[in-house]
């Protein structure tokens, strides 16, 4: 792994997760704090851990098929409700509504996934002994009470992977949900008592950072699972370790996008930009390296550059807006200091690189060309409308500065010829490559990364095992008793 050679900036998705400021709704289109909530007192903290573990100590017990109903159940309740929660995740996060709504509906498919899908997971295998006759089988059991810190970027989607399938398996779940989305996490734990979830099931609290230590600390905690920056990831991850419990950690990205050739080159400049502007570059696995072979280069640059420039702020609520705002303030001026940074240091600006005349946490979508290893956008995630393109001569090189980054999460590569994308995909260090379409995510394809990128897998059938008790049961024949010689 490269060294980072400048300090990495606090990850905007995670922000929050650096102070103890209240859990508060503020509109970051319009800068005003709709709603505040008091953080859980510190003393309530064992009383909700106890009726977690109470709760699991009876959910565990009841048929999958109940606890697969009650998941199915929250995917009609968030089909139901989808409106008034993706208006929730606008106002708190700034997200637009059509990308909203896109987050609910892929929530819901989750959960019915899992729903449909988990309980089959969970069936025993059968091994065959080598010795001793009888049989062996391997059962997957639930461990306990899990904790999820889950950042503010898919507020829904982040914790409906952790929850469907560990609701299915029969553990609960506490949450923590990052400080500028708390209505959506109180919709969230709404959505499962509503759908039959008995109470502790699933818990939203609104944790101190402080606090969280004595929450992995106690006990009757089986794991946790973490969404976020690398230094969050880092800190849990330490955690965790300390008392002994699994962890899987989902953190960082800055996902290669290699253009080694293409026969319909404004296909290939539309996937690049959605792969880059989904959710206002809002995302680990957006595409934020975009590498290009030589020869395509300065056409696609330039058609890069007319498609950035359809990009104009505006109310993320209004159906014609294109650019949504960053979730705060903070992640704006953050995100502007790293651009400013590499203008300073030589870096071309195609596009963008200011923050637009208009209120709100707005940077204009933005295209940077001759970044080089000295600035912080070579090597630090930038998260939100921001692209990088970097010229190679060749596939090699392509896969050389790809693979030169502390992440690992998704890459893609665009190449009409699926044998010489294959190959070079073989080379990415990545926890996932998609072939001809920017890094995405459905509930049956496993998502995670390597590298600073976190561990651990979510959503698919993995996800049912993370926090499994993958348990053997190993039946002997009894011996009958030999009849004595003679008798």
């Amino acid at each position: 792994m490269t060294a980072t050679q400048h300090p990495p900036t606090e990850h905007p998705k995670t922000a929050s997760e650096s102070g103890e400021r209240r859990y508060a709704t503020v509109n970051p289109f319009t800068g005003e704090t709709e709603q505040e909530f008091d953080h859980t007192p510190t003393e309530e903290i064992d009383g909700i851990v106890g009726r977690a573990h109470a709760a699991y100590q009876e959910w565990r017990q009841r048929p999958v098929a109940d606890r697969a109903a009650v998941v199915a159940r929250a995917a009609k309740l968030m089909d139901e409700r989808r409106d008034d929660l993706a208006a929730l995740i606008t106002t708190e996060m700034g997200k637009r509504r059509d990308e909203a709504i896109g987050e609910l509906k892929l929530c819901s498919m989750i959960l019915k996934y899992y729903a449909d899908k988990g309980p089959g997971f969970l069936e025993p295998t059968s091994i065959q002994p080598m010795f001793g006759g009888g049989e062996a089988v391997v059962e997957t059991r639930p461990v306990g009470v899990l904790l999820a810190i889950e950042p503010w970027n898919y507020p829904f989607y982040q914790v409906v992977r952790v929850a469907g399938p560990n609701l299915v398996l029969g553990n609960t779940v506490i949450l923590k949900h990052a400080e500028n989305v708390p209505q959506c996490a109180v919709a969230i734990e709404r959505l499962f008592l509503d759908a039959g979830a008995p109470a502790g099931v699933f818990t939203n609290t609104f944790l101190r950072i402080a606090d969280v230590e004595q929450v992995i600390a106690d006990p009757r905690i089986q794991g946790v699972t973490l969404t976020g920056s690398e230094r969050a990831g880092s800190a849990v991850g330490a955690l965790a370790g300390k008392h002994l419990k699994k962890s899987v950690l989902e953190l960082g990205g800055s996902d290669p996008f290699i253009v080694l050739d293409a026969e319909d080159l404004g296909a290939t400049v539309k996937a690049a930009t959605m792969g880059r502007m989904q959710n206002t570059g809002q995302a680990c696995t957006a595409s934020k390296r975009l590498i290009v072979t030589e020869e395509l280069f300065e056409p696609f640059v330039e058609g890069l550059k007319q498609a950035f420039a359809t990009f104009a702020p505006g109310d993320p609520a209004d159906p014609s807006t294109s650019l949504a705002p960053l979730s705060s303030e903070r992640a704006a001026q953050d995100l502007h200091a790293q651009i400013q940074d590499a203008i300073d240091k030589g870096a071309t600006v195609v596009a963008g690189g200011t923050r637009p005349e208009h209120p709100g946490a707005f940077v204009e979508a933005t295209i940077l060309t001759d970044v080089t290893p000295e600035m912080r956008a070579y090597r630090e995630e930038l998260f939100g409308p921001a692209a990088v393109v970097y010229r190679v001569r060749d596939a090699d090189e392509a896969v050389q500065l790809a693979n030169d980054s502390d992440f690992g999460l998704g890459a893609t590569v665009m190449s009409s010829d699926l044998d010489r994308a294959r190959s070079v995909a073989e080379r990415l260090e990545a926890g996932m490559v998609w072939i001809n379409q920017p890094t995405g995510s459905s509930p049956e394809l496993p998502f995670g990364g390597v590298k600073r990128s976190g561990y651990g897998r979510e959503l698919s059938e993995l996800a049912m095992f993370e926090f499994a008790n993958r348990r053997l049961v190993r039946t002997v024949p009894v011996k009958k008793a030999t009849k004595p010689a003679g008798g």
